[in-house]
């Protein structure tokens, strides 16, 4: 037992944790733990970019990217409340991070004193906070520390992983107690439950019964990292694999096997081959509302017509929307190494099979680019949306980072990006937040620091967190943004056409009594904050400079002028009730076989 402060035996068990980066904003109330931090600066280093949201979007891609933990460190009241949208962005999408808030000192509990909620309870940020993360933990000793501390850690990176919180009374980082360090509770990637052996028997008979099977993969895969055992499953069988868009990657998409993402806006050969399926095994995926075509049977899926084993760690999303024939509580890799296992056990090998399901799919997949081809050469000025998914695909290498707000462009990369491995795409999927693309990047490349990032980002989100640009700059990490600078709220707009007759209103960037598009001059921008600025307008500039801004080697942005009248053609559906919803913009009105 050692007598010490609390401060201390927090950073010191964030050293123990192996957590690397403490993403933070300072303030009153975390005063007393930064100077803690600043006894264990050489082994967990305090990055403080300029809004709370922003520390949350870095520690939630750091995690995607080398699936370890950092931490956040807000302080008491508004600080802490900044950070609520990124911690739901995190908790749908299951990154796990361990957000450190502080809050007023104990012995001012209940009085109300600068920045305290005392409406319902004394000290109650923890109701702020308890519906985006697992777990809120309040010690009110600094006695109570270690076994809170570890718990947290454990419960964030254990099952499904996610965000926690340990809201902290701000006297307890300089108050003293006799502490003994708690053992390590962080545990992401070492509990792997697995599927009964009568489970693995039955998913294995449906698999090689079915005549037009398709694999469904979402990021619970990528979170297992079960690429290679997917990609060996896919290939030994010749089963084609659907991915949603944080799964995909986890098999290389230029593989034949992988018809892309599913939904809206997915491609026409997936749509198909989902619809036409006789047998689904989905496997770390959520049938939420875009990668099911809002659940409208026959647009992406034909459930209960078609044969559904949903795998997931998390029990919550077994039987959610759908109800499986076989529901398997299972971390994703360890469920198909068994399945590989099994087909090992029967001497099932990889041999030619589903010709003729693989041959429609194929057929699918040519009248789909045949289709969408013209967008893809054409030169125009506004650019072409096609022209910058393209020249992304041209220029980049196989291996960097992309990352991506809510939005137009997002729906274009969803449909049309070929990801080349698993954490090569980081979206803000599950809750959609606004900020993620830009300010997640900063994290990415601190996670993998020899490989390209780019973050893809809209207008309109980009112009929410700007001060990325300054944090790039201080602390030196040469991302690369592209700003999909369309003068509008472009996904908004395109609801408001296609809903409300051309009734526009409150979604385009316009100035003056003549209504001309307005946006600020995003490159001079930069350049004002230290990084390198760039403006394109004409498609055939834009490869060329972004070749251009990956090479220098520091932070650098591009401001893209993006035709905005070009809609992403919708292959799936997507509800809005009680409005009627759209038939898909390619491909016959479907109907349920």
């Amino acid at each position: 037992m050692v007598k010490q402060k609390g401060g201390t035996y927090i950073a010191e068990a964030l050293v123990r944790e192996k957590i690397p980066y403490v993403f933070g904003v300072c303030g009153h109330g975390t005063v007393g733990l930064i100077d803690c931090l600043y006894d264990v600066r050489d082994e967990v280093e305090m990055i403080s970019p300029r809004h709370e949201q922003t520390a949350v979007h870095m520690a939630d891609a750091y995690f995607r990217v080398s699936h370890k933990v950092a931490a956040t460190l807000t302080s008491t009241g508004p600080g802490s409340c900044n950070q609520i949208m990124g911690l739901a962005v995190a908790q749908t999408d299951s990154s796990a991070i361990l957000s450190i808030t502080a809050n007023v000192p104990t012995q001012q509990f209940n009085r109300a004193p600068f920045q305290e909620l005392t409406m319902h309870h004394q000290a109650d940020f923890n109701s702020v906070i308890r519906p985006v993360v697992k777990r809120s933990f309040q010690p009110s000793r600094v006695e109570m520390l270690p076994l809170m501390i570890r718990q947290a850690c454990a419960t964030m990176t254990t099952g499904r992983p996610g965000p926690v919180n340990l809201d902290i009374p701000y006297n307890l980082f300089q108050e003293e107690a006799e502490l003994e360090p708690e053992v390590a509770g962080s545990a992401f990637g070492t509990r792997r439950p697995g599927a009964s052996p009568e489970d693995i028997s039955q998913t294995v008979d449906w698999l090689i019964a079915a005549e037009r099977p398709v694999l469904f993969v979402g990021h619970g895969m990528a979170l297992s990292e079960g690429g290679p055992e997917l990609t060996e499953l896919a290939q030994r069988l010749s089963v084609p694999v659907i991915s949603s868009p944080n799964g995909m990657g986890t098999i290389d998409m230029e593989d034949p096997l992988s018809l892309g993402f599913i939904g809206r806006n997915g491609a026409y050969q997936a749509n198909q081959a989902g619809r036409h399926s006789d047998f689904v095994l989905a496997v770390g995926a959520r049938f939420d509302d875009r990668s099911a075509s809002s659940w409208r049977p026959g647009y992406s899926w034909n459930f209960p017509k078609t044969r559904l084993v949903h795998v997931d760690l998390d029990h919550a999303e077994l039987t959610r929307n759908y109800t499986p024939d076989l529901a398997v509580l299972a971390d994703a890799r360890t469920f198909l190494r068994q399945v590989l296992a099994e087909l090992d056990a029967r001497g099932i090998q990889k041999t030619p099979r589903l010709q003729d399901w693989l041959e429609q799919i194929a057929g699918w997949r040519q009248e789909w680019e045949a289709f969408v081809a013209p967008g893809f050469t054409a030169h125009q000025t506004p650019i072409r949306p096609e022209r910058i998914v393209a020249d992304c695909q041209k220029v980049l290498p196989h291996d960097a980072i992309l990352s991506f707000d809510a939005g137009i462009h997002h729906n274009w990369f969803m449909q049309f990006w070929k990801a080349r491995g698993p954490q090569n795409m980081l979206n803000s999927w599950g809750y959609s937040g606004m900020g993620f693309g830009p300010s997640a990047i900063l994290g990415a490349k601190l996670a993998a620091p020899d490989r390209v990032c780019v973050s893809i980002c809209g207008d309109g989100g980009f112009t929410m967190v700007p001060h990325v640009l300054c944090t790039a700059v201080e602390y030196n990490i040469p991302v690369v943004w592209v700003v999909w600078n369309n003068f509008a709220w472009g996904a908004i707009r395109d609801l408001q056409y296609g809903y409300f007759e051309g009734r526009e209103y409150g979604t385009a960037f316009y100035q003056g009594p003549n209504a001309e598009p307005y946006n600020p001059d995003f490159a001079a921008w930069a350049r004002a904050s230290g990084v390198a600025g760039f403006t394109v307008t004409r498609s055939e500039d834009f490869a060329a400079t972004l070749e251009e801004a990956v090479k220098l080697g520091r932070p650098a942005l591009i401001d893209v002028h993006v035709d905005a009248n070009i809609r992403p053609p919708a292959t799936g559906s997507w509800t809005l009730p009680p409005l009627q919803p759209k038939e898909p913009a390619f491909g016959a009105a479907w109907q349920p076989e």
